[in-house]
């Protein structure tokens, strides 16, 4: 499927746009920037989240969030067929409307690759062709999403953008329906975690169990609201001559099962292999397939493996 390429691409209009904009608003200016930043090939690189954030417990926020995406997406499609598409985008445009709440706001592509309306940059991208636009990646999501449209007209895809409620670039994942000749679209952030975040919080796991003691440091891993819980991180300890759970930050209700048996969703023993590691090497990782708490979703996992005494303490991060 290949959209109109005989309209002006977005690309080289864009950035001047939205750094001419950016000078004069404040409200929409960061957002206005990455657009811009996603649009310039030479400033593609994404801003990671910052190590040691403090974020909701994994997956309860996460899962709230794209439940609102898609009750927002679902009133938006109703809104449109009932009203007609110029009102609808109107509506959709007005960041003081019923269509622009936080993180969440509609945007409506034609299948040409038209941008209809944009609640986050109704001012640099509504009334654009935005078939080249590229994610703060270098991913050609209006490309993507047009695609993905022509096979399905319901789905999502996903993408790094700016969340202009913490003004940081993180993932995105955008949920679409298909009406008529346009692709109507409501997205929603959800953490991704990096080595580098998942090694900081091994860290302080340890040195909180080597300090407070196991019970002190177990009811901290335990604790949703604590600092040991943060986005899709968490830390988990078990121990190695029972292979039972002491702590487990994503469900503290199984703190003391046995999980010696366990396999990941390929079939992989994945907690022997952890407590083999451990007791061999002291430290390693451990790589299988898990659910993410914050997508629901089975994914990729690399988690770090740490001895402590006759516990071991792991913490996991998503590959994807």
């Amino acid at each position: 499927m290949r959209a109109d390429r005989n309209v002006h691409p977005v690309r080289r209009g864009l950035s001047f746009t939205a750094m001419e904009l950016f000078m004069k608003t404040t409200h929409y200016g960061s957002l206005l920037l990455a657009a811009a930043l996603s649009a310039a090939p030479c400033l593609q690189a994404a801003a990671a989240p910052a190590a040691g954030a403090a974020t909701a417990p994994a997956g309860s926020v996460e899962r709230a969030e794209a439940k609102e995406a898609a009750a927002m997406l679902e009133r938006a499609v109703d809104y449109l067929k009932k009203n007609g598409d110029k009102r609808a985008y109107a509506a959709f445009n007005d960041p003081k409307g019923g269509f622009v709440k936080g993180q969440y706001y509609v945007y409506v592509v034609g299948m040409d690759g038209t941008m209809h309306a944009n609640g986050g940059a109704p001012g640099v991208l509504a009334g654009k062709n935005a078939y080249d636009l590229h994610d703060a990646a270098g991913k050609p999501l209006i490309r993507e999403l047009l695609e993905a449209a022509a096979k399905a007209d319901t789905g999502q895809i996903e993408y790094r953008w700016l969340n202009r409620a913490d003004n940081k670039v993180e993932n995105k994942t955008a949920k679409f329906r298909k009406v008529g000749k346009q692709v109507v679209v409501v997205g929603y952030y959800m953490p991704r975690a990096t080595i580098e975040q998942a090694q900081d919080m091994m860290d302080k796991a340890v040195a909180e169990l080597k300090q407070a003691g196991p019970g002190a440091a177990f009811a901290a891993f335990n604790d949703p609201k604590g600092k040991f819980v943060q986005g899709d991180l968490y830390v988990f300890a078990i121990g190695l001559d029972d292979g039972k759970y002491r702590a487990y930050g994503a469900g503290p209700q199984r703190s003391g099962e046995d999980v010696s048996a366990m396999r990941d969703a390929a079939g992989k023993p994945l907690v022997e292999e952890m407590i083999a590691l451990a007791k061999s090497k002291g430290s390693g990782q451990v790589e299988y397939m898990w659910r993410n708490p914050a997508s629901n979703a089975v994914e990729p996992k690399r988690s770090l493996i740490r001895r402590v005494d006759d516990v071991l303490i792991g913490v996991g991060y998503y590959v994807k």
